[in-house]
């Protein structure tokens, strides 16, 4: 019975249904600082690599909190990696911002299915530095392969969805909600690794 147990508890940490604290002593997941201190505080020092993050809003809210980090990433000899975005990146803007725009990858796909397969392939090729997949559906099952193609090719992902998908299962290591709120945008932690979901954060200006 005990065994039985035991397994089935593995299998619902592996759906991301249940949440399982850390200890103490236990290590902590390797992070790359978002560039905002009051957001690091919250999500655990940072966005985690080798792992998959969600963003979930309205309109794409949130691509703005990822420009710290595509600034530091371009600057590596790999692929920043665009699967779908709601619009064509502007480079300028981006130049702006010290991003490296040569090292900007752009995926579109006409299906759904397409930009996923397409998003897995990117991050198992081991050529990138970040995947960055914008979809309006995707199941459980295909959520956990993301997770699972990050943590073996040591690539950070992204996965930008829609606010009313809140409520489903995930295994992603990270899972924000962002809404607008003044002149910036308030961030709520709906699941972290190592740490307790639900805290709340305001951070001005980056809309």
């Amino acid at each position: 019975m005990k065994a039985e147990v035991q397994a089935g508890l593995g299998e619902l940490l592996r759906q991301g249904v249940l949440w399982r604290g850390s200890s103490p002593g236990q290590t902590q997941t390797a992070v790359v600082s978002s560039g905002f201190t009051a957001l690091d505080e919250q999500i655990g020092g940072g966005w985690p690599e080798a792992a998959l993050t969600e963003i979930l809003s309205r309109q794409g809210l949130g691509f703005s909190l990822l420009l710290p980090l595509l600034a530091r990433l371009s600057r590596r000899q790999q692929w920043l990696a665009w699967v779908n975005p709601p619009h064509v990146p502007h480079a300028p803007a981006l130049e702006a911002r010290r991003i490296d725009t040569a090292r900007v990858l752009l995926v579109r796909a006409r299906q759904g299915e397409q930009g996923l397969w397409a998003a897995e392939q990117a991050l198992r090729s081991g050529n990138c530095a970040l995947v960055m997949l914008w979809t309006e559906r995707i199941s459980v099952a295909r959520i956990r392969r993301l997770q699972l193609a990050a943590e073996e090719a040591g690539c950070m992902a992204v996965l930008f969805r829609p606010l009313q998908h809140r409520q489903q299962a995930s295994v992603a290591a990270l899972r924000l909600q962002i809404t607008p709120a003044g002149n910036g945008l308030q961030a709520q932690v709906l699941k972290r690794r190592a740490g307790w979901g639900g805290r709340s954060l305001y951070i001005p200006c980056c809309g």
